[in-house]
């Protein structure tokens, strides 16, 4: 009979006689064969602990330590679900997140029991307590349960991002997770031979569907690391024998900001597999480090999936996958092809830019948990509309342009974010932009005024700006940015775990300096001055 993979606990099941190394943690190394039969111990221990007419919910608290994966599997094992909790949320919002995914329980560790205080009405089980090891030792050589797991049952909950709003909890399958497990691991030929370093956090969907389903499929080993580090990565790689990495967002930059060594290709590292890295990071990280990066688009729902191909144009996102469409989200109809001036400007993105859609229905996106409100606007005349901004140019290639939250009103004019930060990007100090839109301080005040926050390996004054701006013939005439804040360092940016950053904090700082620079251009102007001693919006403000 052919070997079942709809399920992660297939998947799980099939690794029960393989004594090749499964997971490596710090000084810890778990074969697959004790990975599989320490998540059946954890599942019944847990079982004892859920009512059997509550949801079989139980959020997790950690950093990507052990305890975290062999829950995860314990949930695939035993058919309870696993809710992924962001430590970076604090007090109301993070007990918010428990009680509205019906937690029966939450695990943690010492480390973070003091952010569940607010929490006085669901248990909290410290991991690394007797009581905990008691119970484990009860257990120990459970046998698998007996209840049917079948691929449309929940396997976690995992919360988006929520860089422009609350988080809200995706439902995620156990055939969402498994099905790109499978594919990807064919896709790039993993097997026991490889080690899969795993960074990104697992209580997001980029480490459990891009990083821990490819290496199980596989059978390749997981070497964990308790959170990313962008000086620790390469030595990390290292000293596991890391042959394949995932990443979402930014971390290909951050490794990238790291001084560079001659030696830094002198590595195992052969593929990075990833989101949202930007063009040059993706073609300098590989140069640099001596590996091939995968870049494709999808998001947390995974309703939408754009492809990175050969051939593909300067700033594309990729191709589409068929009943992907970029779509007006006032008439709901296709928008026009993307027109370019000879400069490669986009002349025509007040009715080019629209929004991803699914057009054949939900795709992967099993819905949000206990949210039909928000389920309803993403599932809108049977199609998902993903929240992103794009246009798309005669030729069928994507070019991404921010959230809808990212639309920015000036003089009239609609712009997004998104082309304008790759505009930054081709400055060579420029390690990340990030630009964003605050209230129009005007005597009208109305609209928006944009800021560009960047991030140097060098100091910038004032004129290089201006100069640099005046010489990029595709900046629109209102993407000029009225305030452009130099950051002292990456910690500067208000980031989510995975390090997307929150540009809602960064409009509600407004223009200011911080720990670094503030250049103010005249509203009327095209050259920057330096407004450094400035610190507080107010005080810009009163300036205009």
């Amino acid at each position: 009979m052919a070997e079942q993979r709809a399920t992660v606990r297939d998947l799980l099941l099939a690794r029960t006689d393989d004594h090749g190394d499964g997971l490596l943690f710090e000084d810890e190394r778990l074969c697959w064969a004790e990975v599989v039969a320490q998540g059946h111990q954890r599942a019944a221990a847990l079982r004892t602990l859920l009512e059997d007419d509550r949801p079989p919910h139980v959020g997790v608290l950690l950093e990507n330590t052990p305890d975290f994966l062999l829950t995860l599997g314990a949930a695939a094992l035993g058919g309870f679900v696993v809710v992924g909790l962001n430590p970076t949320r604090r007090g109301e919002a993070l007990a918010s997140d428990v009680r509205r995914t019906d937690c029966q329980l939450v695990l943690t560790d010492a480390q973070h029991t003091d952010l569940l205080d607010a929490l006085d009405d669901v248990p909290v089980v410290p991991v690394d307590c007797p009581d905990w090891s008691a119970l484990l030792e009860q257990h120990e050589g459970a046998g698998p349960h007996e209840g049917p797991v079948g691929p449309d049952d929940l396997l976690m909950l995992i919360f988006t991002s929520g860089t422009s709003g609350d988080p809200k909890a995706v439902r995620v399958t156990h055939a969402k997770v498994a099905g790109p497990g499978v594919m990807l691991a064919e896709r790039f030929g993993l097997s026991g031979d490889d080690t899969a370093y795993l960074s990104m956090p697992l209580f997001h969907s980029n480490a459990v569907m891009a990083g821990w389903a490819p290496a199980l499929a596989g059978g390749a080993t997981v070497a964990l690391a308790r959170r990313f580090s962008a000086s620790g990565f390469l030595p990390d790689v290292r000293r596991f024998g890391a042959t394949y990495a995932n990443y979402v967002g930014k971390p290909l930059s951050y490794v990238l900001a790291t001084p560079a060594r001659d030696d830094d290709a002198d590595n195992p590292l052969r593929l990075v597999f990833g989101n949202e890295a930007n063009e040059r990071a993706i073609d300098e990280f590989g140069r640099r480090f001596g590996c091939t990066v995968v870049d494709s688009y999808s998001s947390t729902e995974n309703a939408v999936i754009v492809q990175r191909q050969p051939g593909m144009p300067a700033g594309a996102l990729g191709r589409p996958l068929p009943g992907v469409e970029v779509l007006d989200p006032e008439t709901g109809r296709p928008v026009p092809d993307a027109v370019f001036d000879g400069a490669g400007r986009l002349v025509n993105g007040d009715v080019a830019i629209g929004e991803l859609v699914n057009t054949t229905g939900a795709g992967a996106f099993a819905g949000y948990y206990g949210d039909p409100d928000a389920e309803a606007e993403r599932m809108r005349d049977g199609m998902y509309w993903s929240g992103d901004l794009a246009y798309r140019d005669a030729d069928g290639w994507v070019y991404f342009a921010g959230r809808t939250a990212d639309w920015m009103r000036v003089d009239g004019e609609n712009l997004a974010a998104a082309p304008l930060e790759r505009i930054w990007l081709r400055h060579p100090a420029v390690a990340q932009a990030t630009v964003y839109a605050v209230p129009d301080p005007g005597p009208v005040g109305v609209g928006d005024q944009v800021v560009a926050a960047l991030l140097t390996d060098r100091p910038l004054d004032a004129d290089e700006v201006g100069r640099f701006l005046d010489d990029q013939a595709d900046l629109p005439t209102k993407g000029r940015p009225r305030w452009v804040r130099l950051l002292a360092d990456l910690d500067e940016l208000p980031r989510t775990a995975t390090t997307k950053v929150v540009k809602r904090e960064l409009a509600a700082q407004g223009p200011v300096a911080g720990r670094g620079r503030l250049l103010e251009r005249d509203e009327r102007g095209t050259a920057y001055a330096d407004v450094t001693e400035v610190t507080d919006v107010a005080e810009v403000l009163d300036q205009v």
